[in-house]
């Protein structure tokens, strides 16, 4: 039977979402890196191209040292996205946040305690009464 007015919305329950959301995180970081690469082998070759044929500034191999340190930043990137990444990924993540929850928790009920002790509910109730 065909039915017209609302689509039928597909059920995708959280940790699908989650699941998602981290995969588009991470097609987003390794598109950065390798735009980042690309960018680095063009700017490299102009460098090369600005200093050695177009004898910009001859007298001193300055694009070698751009160069250097455009490669240390490149490698600094690829490291973040690949290594780092599964040591602070997703899961990390997670543990980091259920540890500080569970601190949170902790700090509140020894507050709590430290309240009822300093102000037992029993006299305050006996107050009332009066």
């Amino acid at each position: 039977m065909l039915s017209f007015g609302k689509k039928k919305k597909p059920e995708i329950d959280l940790e699908q979402h989650q699941l998602l959301e981290n995969a588009q995180k991470r097609i987003k970081q390794k598109k950065r890196l390798y735009s980042h690469v690309v960018i680095f082998l063009i700017g490299s070759i102009f460098l090369i191209i600005a200093n050695k044929v177009l004898k910009y500034g001859i007298a001193y191999d300055w694009s070698i040292w751009l160069i250097c340190i455009w490669t240390f930043l490149v490698a600094m990137h690829t490291f973040k996205v690949f290594v780092t990444h599964k040591f602070m990924g997703q899961d990390w993540e997670r543990s980091q946040r259920e540890r500080l929850v569970e601190l949170q928790k902790k700090r509140i009920s020894e507050l709590q305690k430290e309240i009822e002790t300093d102000f037992p509910l029993s006299k305050i109730n006996k107050k009332k009464d009066q």
